[in-house]
């Protein structure tokens, strides 16, 4: 059958004929393009919210015309680093293009196959994604698709600008030499090309401009030495042009403490992949077939450094003491000389202490004593937190934080907490704050994501050296000291404190307690930070006259570290520590031996509730004798039951994965089930004392909640705050109501 002469010219254009040799050569830059159209789409990380950072960018608090131009602009920049790799590792297929003026700008037309399909798909996600799921006007959805293709334009304009600037350059350059018939042949040699190499493409047609088709010349009567000095010309401007994205790069990572220079999360996001494809190239172009040796030599070295302590990507806890030559020991035997039964006998009669004055602050002679845990899960749980608190401290006439004793938790809903008891603590001597002003809201749910990001490429990737000082001892910038400036900017400074800050103020029970919680990866165990001895908080208690003493599954963070000074750990750090999310912030490392580091507390204990049950636990002689009863307030950005998000296999891919990612799916779930039996015997021991009550996050749309990170989008926002009326919340707020009424 005869293949039409149309159809056949269609196939061998170079524009085709590109697509086919992605996918023949190189297919692992392709990568780049399939997580792209992947999370654009709402397919790749969906649960964390990775679409919105990209179809919502928001850019100083704001999602508008000028976030976009930024996400614009770096998607730009990816393009041209993908036309840049490309180019200079397939320019030999197709030696034609050495004989056209601008080659370089030519392959870029010809190469935009992809580039323009991912844009149109970009382009109507956008529109539909603000829509139909932020709600969006008409014409602001118009502004922000103006302002991405402004973005795309100015970014793309400079390029061609550049390259169109280098071509000139390289031909005047040349000229000499192409000029005179002597020095060009005693340059480039008589040597013809002539299929000396056999090209995996077939070309008869590529694209000279934007609608001009033309055909290719046949370059067989050009010497090889000349087609491959004029690659070279232009790989070396393309190269070139590489290095000064990173000086700018580099100029970014030294004014990052500006809010101005923190890029949109999305925009970041593409900027680490442009840096990603450049450095595949370029190791696929120089290294070809030793690439895989070659990077297996680099991870041995790396690793040798990193097993020797040359360097170490951890990050510190700013404000503790790293610079004393003796560290903490971490082993059996110190872990329990921390938790002797004098040494916990001490620290419970210190806290009984604060529990009596905490009771002499009451209004009654027997007070109903409230509990309060968090969840984790970003800035969505953080947001929750904070509805929820405001809620209840104008339905029970401020009388929450006044009965509460202890406040426990994890990541997010820390975040929310912490703020919160903040804010109480200066109302009490400052009446402009006023509790339940939703700006607070505001502001614990403003992006964190971009300053992270951003960090992570501008600092982490490219200019790891800045440094900073907190009393007096000297730390890294980096994504986890982009995270704490910015939630201390929109916090309005007011958590700037230490953890010894607070210590008279709980001691004397003006304030709630706050234990925060991280977990060492070592072994498993919850490291405990707070201001008063914990030690009773390292084993759970039992009769070992019939049980023989467990070992610690616990740490408290201050006996651990007292000669490191612990009380100058910045709150800011412990609330990070508590939620070091896995690769969106780097773990903490301890000045110990040996060296323990620390992530995020959901792992061991996502609700706060075991920390509690152990309060209790220890506290219930005290308790049953001096309270009305106790009431945890648990306060979830999930439902309970274990019906959300079922595990099911759909694929056979899922078929194959899980076994594996089982419990890294149900994990929560799993730990609801622990939990709810260790609640059943709390029970028992604070017989007809224990009540929990219970506000978690439902959104309207199952599938379509806040995201787990630490960026919401208006929508999300509001949905959070709708959640606080559904029926479930309703009747638990009723409930807090009548049992403040019912013990006034």
């Amino acid at each position: 059958m005869k293949v039409p002469q149309g159809l056949k010219n269609f196939l061998y254009s170079f524009p085709v004929q590109l697509v086919f040799l992605h996918f023949r050569k190189y297919q692992v830059l392709l990568l780049f393009w399939v997580i792209l159209f992947s999370t654009v789409n709402g397919d790749f990380m969906h649960a964390f919210g990775a679409d919105s950072l990209f179809l919502a960018p928001e850019y100083l608090d704001n999602v508008s015309p000028v976030s976009a131009s930024f996400v614009g602009i770096s998607i730009g920049i990816f393009i041209m680093s993908w036309n840049i790799t490309t180019f200079i590792l397939h320019s030999r297929q197709f030696r034609f293009l050495a004989t056209t003026t601008q080659p370089f700008l030519k392959y870029c037309l010809n190469n935009s196959v992809i580039p323009m399909v991912f844009l149109v798909f970009y382009l109507v996600s956008a529109i539909r994604y603000n829509l139909n799921r932020e709600l969006m006007p008409g014409f602001e959805v118009f502004a922000l698709v103006g302002g991405f293709v402004a973005g795309l334009v100015l970014l793309l304009a400079i390029s061609l600008l550049y390259f169109f600037g280098a071509d000139r350059t390289i031909m005047k350059r040349m000229a000499p030499v192409m000029s005179n018939p002597i020095k060009f042949l005693s340059t480039y040699g008589k040597h013809r090309n002539g299929g000396e190499e056999k090209s995996l493409v077939k070309v008869d047609w590529y694209m000279a401009g934007p609608i001009h088709p033309r055909k290719t010349r046949n370059v067989s009567h050009y010497s090889s030495g000349f087609i491959e000095n004029v690659f070279k010309q232009h790989h070396v401007a393309a190269v070139f042009s590489i290095f000064i994205a990173f000086i700018f790069l580099l100029i970014i990572g030294f004014l990052l403490d500006q809010p101005v220079f923190q890029l949109p999360a999305g925009a970041s996001i593409a900027l680490f992949f442009s840096i990603l494809i450049a450095v595949s190239g370029a190791f696929s172009l120089f290294l070809q077939s030793w690439s895989i040796p070659v990077v297996v030599l680099i991870y041995l070295l790396l690793n040798t450094l990193y097993t020797n302590n040359i360097i170490d990507t951890r990050n510190k806890a700013y404000g503790i003491v790293y610079t004393k030559t003796e560290r903490a020991p971490y082993n059996r035997e110190a872990l329990m000389a921390l938790c002797t039964p004098q040494k916990m006998e001490a620290d419970k009669q210190n806290m009984i202490r604060i529990l009596n004055a905490w009771k002499a602050r009451q209004h009654s002679e027997k007070p109903v004593m409230y509990l309060i845990n968090v969840s984790g899960g970003g800035n969505r749980s953080a947001t929750f937190t904070m509805n929820v608190l405001q809620r209840l401290d104008s339905i029970t006439n401020g009388q929450l934080m006044h009965q509460t004793f202890l406040i426990s938790g994890a990541s997010g809903g820390m975040l929310g907490a912490t703020y919160f008891r903040e804010l109480y603590r200066r109302s009490q001597t400052d009446s402009s704050i006023n509790l339940h002003d939703h700006r607070y809201v505001d502001d614990i749910s403003k992006d964190l994501l971009n300053s992270i990001f951003s960090s992570f490429v501008a600092r982490d990737l490219v200019s790891p050296t800045q440094r900073f000082k907190v009393n007096g001892q000297a730390y890294v910038k980096d994504r986890a000291y982009a995270l704490e400036q910015r939630l201390g900017e929109n916090t309005r400074g007011y958590l700037n404190k230490t953890l010894g800050d607070y210590r008279v103020e709980e001691s004397e029970a003006r304030i709630p307690l706050m234990m925060f919680n991280s977990v060492i990866t070592r072994d498993g165990k919850k490291m405990v930070a707070s201001t008063q001895p914990v030690s009773f908080m390292m084993v759970p208690d039992m009769d070992t006259a019939r049980i023989r003493q467990s070992d610690p599954d616990a740490v408290d963070f201050g006996a651990l570290l007292k000669h490191h000074d612990p009380q100058g750990l910045r709150i800011l750090t412990a609330m990070r520590m508590n939620a070091t999310f896995p690769y969106v912030l780097p773990n903490v490392w301890l000045p110990t031996t040996p060296v323990i580091d620390v992530m995020d507390a959901g792992l061991r204990d996502n609700f706060g509730q075991e920390t509690t049950l152990r309060f209790i636990r220890h506290f219930r002689d005290w308790i049953n004798e001096n309270t009305a009863g106790v009431v945890m307030i648990s306060i979830r950005d999930r439902q309970t039951g274990g019906w959300e998000h079922p595990y099911v296999a759909t694929d056979i891919s899922e078929l194959l994965t899980k076994p594996v990612l089982l419990i890294q799916h149900n994990w929560h779930k799993l730990q609801d089930y622990y939990q709810n039996d260790q609640l059943s015997y709390a029970q028992t021991i604070v017989p007809g004392k224990l009540q929990k009550i219970s506000f978690q996050y439902v959104p309207r749309q199952q599938d379509n909640g806040a995201a787990l990170n630490f960026h919401l989008t208006r929508r999300e926002k509001q949905d959070i705050a709708d959640a606080l009326d559904n029926p479930f919340n309703s009747k638990s707020f009723s409930s807090v109501y009548e049992l403040m009424q019912a013990k006034q």
